[in-house]
């Protein structure tokens, strides 16, 4: 990706077809275990955060994303900057699986 500023990473989230919803959570929040019944991808806007799921950690930073299937177990803890992520929702089925992707990667 040439840039990673919020605008160009919605454009790349709707040029896959995507519907990015932003959301935001303060220096060190956390969310307790919990499933979702749908596929949801993930990626940060800004500052960072870090998923507990059943295969171990999964630190995301700027432009990083995470694709999460549907009855995937995960809990979460904001980084020390606060975190800004856009979220997309997908029927359950729709990814291959759990998947971490580097910003450079996507």
């Amino acid at each position: 990706m040439a840039t990673l500023g919020r605008a160009a990473l919605v454009e790349r989230l709707r040029r896959e077809g995507l519907d990015p919803a932003p959301w935001s959570n303060a220096p060190g929040d956390t969310y307790a275990a919990h499933r979702h019944d749908y596929d949801k991808v993930l990626v940060v806007a800004a500052g960072s955060i870090v998923f507990g799921t059943d295969a171990g950690p999964v630190a995301l930073g700027l432009g990083d994303r995470l694709d999460l299937p549907a009855g995937a177990r995960h809990d979460a803890r904001v980084g020390p900057d606060g975190v800004t992520c856009l979220e997309c929702h997908l029927p359950a089925g729709s990814l291959g699986g759990l998947r971490q992707i580097a910003a450079a990667d996507w």
